[in-house]
């Protein structure tokens, strides 16, 4: 059967358009989370058409089944989780990608896909005031990955092929390898752990700094000595610049050497917190990083790129290819043989690849990088503003310092077990409101309520609406 014409095309595509523009328009009316048994949306999706049907009806299948059973991550009261930015110039940016249909596994599959994702990437590590050894340019390089959790699993990757001396492509994992988080670290460094094969007893917890939930440089020293010296070997540190739970910032100076010395991978995992070093009064949140084997920040969080689009660079630019590159004869080309190109199949795990710069990039040129500072500088004002009414109100309190636009707060009553029941109770009230969505956490045993501010769409009048909710 043939494609569309290009006029059938541009009809269809403009319906399209037309109808993201007008959920776009109407979200602010919408709940935020809606209210549907497990199971309808299923039971609603109608049999396979047999035969072609027109694109209107497609679209009035989206406003009967999906729009009312989606949860608006977009929506100007999404309080929870972290951000999502899908800005619609990056939503051009990935038709954009879908229209090249480009397959960039290699430099030669498409050269462009290849080199704009090595410029981008080069010269948002100068924006970011990362160190250059992390660029193309400087011995590393940057890579857009799906998401940090596969960042994650590849460094830990390329991490086992350094610290066994190139071993472990061959040979495997012996049960030496061990890999050091804290509570607070992403859950992806666990599933990576798991996933690569070394099993749970590879991860060592290390205790934060007292009164913090940072890591403690005391302590990791303490468990990469004890496991060094009954021969276990230290394969991998990861260090968090902002945890999904409370935005703590783990002290990447004075972690660096520690892991340095014993010959272990630092990976810094920036995922939601790293963009802020955009702003240079943000930037010192990433001291540290210039002694780090890899850093990762997503651009599909709070950089108002739409997922999935997340920047990884490492530092050593041999280490990853070795680690992760397989090559059948039909992948052989002269421009891979060169060693003048890089093919970022060998950057990743999955062998296909989309042009992700393409979305980035449109980011770049419709909001620049000062519009891009100014939608965090904002968000960050914000959750000022809102942490000083909390402080401000009774029966309430901070329930961990703010970090940039992460707010966490409890009910203090003075009676733990009470408080712990009025802070659900607060999520719940704000959650069942439809208007805004928050998400919680646990910091110390205690129940928090956690406030990201960072939808693309939201303003003082919605923080305000959702102080409203929570009494301040």
């Amino acid at each position: 059967m043939p494609d569309l014409t290009p006029d059938e095309f541009r009809r269809q595509g403009g319906a399209v358009l037309d109808w993201v523009a007008r959920y776009r328009e109407r979200l602010p009316a919408l709940p935020v989370r809606p209210e549907v048994e497990p199971g309808s949306v299923r039971a609603g999706f109608g049999p396979l058409p047999e035969q072609p049907r027109p694109v209107e009806e497609l679209l009035a299948e989206l406003d009967r089944l999906v729009v009312p059973a989606g949860t608006n991550w977009q929506h100007p009261g999404f309080f929870g989780y972290f951000p999502a930015n899908a800005s619609l110039p990056s939503l051009l940016g990935d038709l954009l990608c879908g229209g090249l249909g480009a397959q960039g596994m290699l430099w030669s599959t498409s050269p462009a896909c290849t080199e704009i994702e090595q410029a981008l990437t080069d010269r948002l590590a100068a924006a970011l005031g990362l160190d250059p050894g992390l660029t193309h340019g400087g011995g590393g390089g940057g890579v857009l990955q799906d998401t940090a959790s596969s960042a994650a699993l590849v460094v830990l990757l390329a991490a086992l092929h350094r610290t066994s001396g190139g071993a472990w492509r061959e040979d495997g994992v012996d049960g030496t390898e061990r890999v050091y988080v804290t509570a607070e670290t992403h859950s992806s460094l666990a599933k990576a752990v798991r996933v690569a094969g070394l099993g749970g007893r590879a991860l060592r917890t290390v205790d934060t700094v007292p009164g913090t939930l940072a890591m403690s440089p005391s302590a990791l020293a303490a468990a990469l000595d004890a496991d060094a010296a009954v021969g276990l070997r230290p394969v991998l540190v990861c260090a968090t610049v902002g945890t999904t739970g409370t935005g703590a910032v783990d002290p990447v100076p004075e972690i660096a050497p520690l892991a340095a010395a014993h010959g272990a991978w630092l990976h810094v995992d920036a995922a939601w917190a790293g963009v802020a070093a955009l702003c240079p009064e943000h930037r010192h949140l990433l001291d540290g990083v210039e002694r780090a084997d890899s850093f990762c920040t997503n651009a599909h969080k709070w950089l108002l790129t739409a997922f999935d689009a997340s920047l990884l660079w490492v530092r050593d630019a041999v280490a990853l290819p070795a680690a992760l590159s397989i090559t059948p004869e039909y992948l052989r080309d002269p421009a891979s043989e060169s060693g003048r190109v890089v093919d970022y199949r060998d950057w990743q795990v999955p062998l296909g690849r989309r042009f992700r710069a393409l979305k980035l990039w449109a980011v770049l040129h419709a909001f620049g990088l000062e519009g891009l500072r100014s939608h965090i500088r904002d968000h960050v004002a914000l959750a000022a503003e809102l942490a000083a009414r909390i402080e401000a109100a009774p029966g309430l309190a901070l329930a961990a310092p703010p970090s940039l636009a992460l707010v966490c707060l409890r009910a203090d009553t003075g009676d733990p077990d009470a408080d712990d029941e009025a802070t659900r109770g607060l999520v719940d009230r704000v959650n069942s409101s439809g208007a805004a969505l928050v998400t919680h956490t646990t910091v110390g045993g205690r129940h928090v309520l956690r406030v990201a501010i960072g939808s693309v769409a939201t303003t003082r009048a919605d923080v305000e609406a959702l102080a409203a909710l929570l009494g301040v």
